[in-house]
């Protein structure tokens, strides 16, 4: 490879696999709507091995937001739960799916109707309202799985809690299915989890390399199969070639950004429908962003020698159930791992869990390791309050200053 060729921008080619991976996947979901094959909605920080395990179809009301965030069209969606009452403070990804369960709207038409929903509030206490009114509207039940607060210490009777609960969920399963919950299906499925979510670790891991190889706009786009299809084959599958890719690039020098000069974390949830352009902003300004809070949320540990209990700890010590004390050592290990020059905040009107205490973060951040950190206010799908010209300021502004 010439030195002119690796000045251009070179598209991640396991993309396309990625894309029909999870086309086939909506597909098969919308075909077993009204069959005998049951369909169940989950958060997504909710523990999907046990519905794999009970061969049941998870859906995920957030990732459909952000495909109808990134298609354009939550705004529309959005305006139709308001019109219903819902207020414009509530999560546009409430929002957003609320409007599209009435209308059958979204970039695939609506999501297949639900025969129950699992609700796990490691990521907010927002879903359980939102899976209320979903269970009303389907007129289905709904399994809510309560995670403790991590405020210093995940304790022992936490712990316990967490794990009566997964075997609560398991007996919600069994009544919902009509069919045994197995054992030594739930440790295959356990396996195959713990192995995508260490191939998903190494491919983030490839961006340590200087300069890297990919940007955390590109794991926020790789993500999707970790998130909907954690627990099979065919995600395992996807991320060794998604992680050989990696190291190729690597190896032929081939760079995210092909001037790469500054190195920055990201925090919080993308803005979806402005991805192509923040990513061609900070790319023209020679800037990547090599890792993020939001993509890491999904890298947990969880042990194949004892799978359930392991569960019940790694769902518990999710990004966003843990305390500003322990967010701040996260970040400063993601600052220290990826040499980062700074730090770039996405203050999300959408998400309070996820932007209440960015700015005592972002203090803390620069009093410890002196890197600049950036905060943008919009919203992860509503378009109607972010700003172009005002963002695109302020970023250039930002990188001016690291120079």
């Amino acid at each position: 490879m010439t030195a002119e060729e690796r000045k251009l921008y070179v598209k991640i080619q396991a993309t396309e696999q990625m894309k029909q991976l999870i086309t086939d996947y909506y597909i098969g979901a919308k075909t077993a709507e009204g069959t005998d094959k049951p369909i169940c909605w989950i958060t997504s920080g909710g523990p999907v091995e046990f519905l794999i395990a009970m061969d049941v179809i998870p859906i995920y009301p957030e990732n459909h937001g952000a495909m109808c965030g990134a298609s354009r069209m939550s705004v529309e969606l959005a305006e139709v739960a308001e019109r219903m009452g819902f207020s414009r403070d509530l999560c546009s990804y409430a929002r957003g799916d609320i409007g599209s369960a009435v209308t059958k709207g979204g970039p695939i038409g609506g999501l297949p109707k639900p025969d129950f929903l699992l609700a796990c509030n490691n990521i907010c206490g927002t879903v359980f309202k939102w899976y209320q009114e979903l269970a009303r509207y389907f007129d289905v039940p709904m399994f809510l799985m309560d995670t403790p607060f991590i405020h210093k210490i995940k304790t022992e009777h936490a712990a316990e809690y967490v794990r009566q609960q997964c075997l609560e969920l398991v007996s919600f399963l069994e009544e919902q299915t009509g069919k045994e919950f197995l054992e030594e299906r739930f440790a295959e499925v356990a396996m195959l989890s713990v192995e995508a979510v260490d191939l998903w670790k190494q491919v983030l891991v490839t961006a340590e390399h200087k300069p890297s190889p990919f940007t955390c706009f590109d794991a926020f786009i790789h993500m999707a199969p970790i998130v909907t299809l954690r627990g099979t084959q065919q995600v395992v599958e996807y991320y060794k070639l998604l992680k050989d890719e990696m190291l190729q690039r690597i190896e032929e020098g081939v760079s995210a950004i092909p001037e790469e000069k500054y190195r920055l974390i990201w925090d919080n949830i993308p803005i979806w429908y402005e991805m192509r352009n923040l990513g061609n902003l900070f790319a023209s300004n020679n800037a990547c962003l090599v890792a993020d809070t939001y993509t890491t949320a999904w890298a947990v540990d969880i042990r194949i020698d004892e799978p359930l209990t392991s569960m019940a700890d790694a769902y518990t010590k999710i990004y966003l159930n843990i305390s500003i004390d322990i967010m701040i050592e996260q970040l400063l290990n993601l600052i220290q791992r990826y040499d980062a020059d700074g730090l770039v905040m996405h203050s999300n009107r959408s998400c309070k869990p996820y932007s209440l205490g960015q700015y005592d973060l972002a203090h803390e951040v620069t009093d410890k390791t002196g890197k600049p950190v950036l905060i943008v206010e919009a919203d992860m799908t509503d378009s109607r309050v972010y700003s172009e010209a005002q963002t695109r300021e302020r970023v250039e502004a930002f990188i001016e200053s690291l120079g």
